[in-house]
């Protein structure tokens, strides 16, 4: 009795095998950006969990890639120079009364401009604090938070 079965030779099937993980995860096969892992507590970690699966693939015409280590409490697009952090600590900054903030479809952003580097933006007035950090070809645009405000707005409800 023939069998029907085809077998692939190790090499196709550990590509075929990497293009699978790749395509599930929904991140490129490169490395990924190096970025910090928040620790936030269970309320807000579920929140952030929701946000990460309602973020969008492109942002500012970058595409979504992987973040080191990976984590549902990190993303990154374009290589890092983009990159959201969720359940972050509450930043000092914004006990300041003269704190730049800025809103972006209904998200209240603080502002915080960073030597060197483009500007870093918190979300105010919610159960976890979703920082977005953008590199210096950022430095004066903030439009990039237009595409993670609907993604906020659903996933991470406001504080009272």
């Amino acid at each position: 009795m023939k069998s029907s079965h085809r077998y692939l030779r190790p090499s196709a099937a550990a590509g075929a095998a990497a293009v699978l993980l790749a395509t599930a995860a929904g991140c490129s096969t490169g490395a990924g950006a190096p970025v910090p892992v928040p620790s936030p507590p269970g309320e807000a970690a579920a929140a952030c969990r929701a946000l990460h699966a309602e973020l969008p693939d492109t942002v500012a015409g970058l595409e979504r890639t992987g973040t080191k280590p990976r984590s549902e409490l990190t993303a990154a697009w374009g290589d890092g120079a983009i990159v959201l952090r969720c359940g972050v600590p509450r930043p000092a900054r914004m006990s300041d009364p003269q704190a730049e903030a800025i809103e972006a479809d209904g998200v209240a952003w603080l502002v915080e401009q960073r030597e060197g580097d483009g500007p870093r933006f918190t979300s105010t007035y919610r159960k976890a604090y979703v920082e977005v950090s953008l590199d210096e070809r950022f430095a004066h645009d903030t439009g990039p938070l237009v595409a993670f405000a609907g993604p906020v707005s659903r996933t991470v409800p406001p504080s009272l």
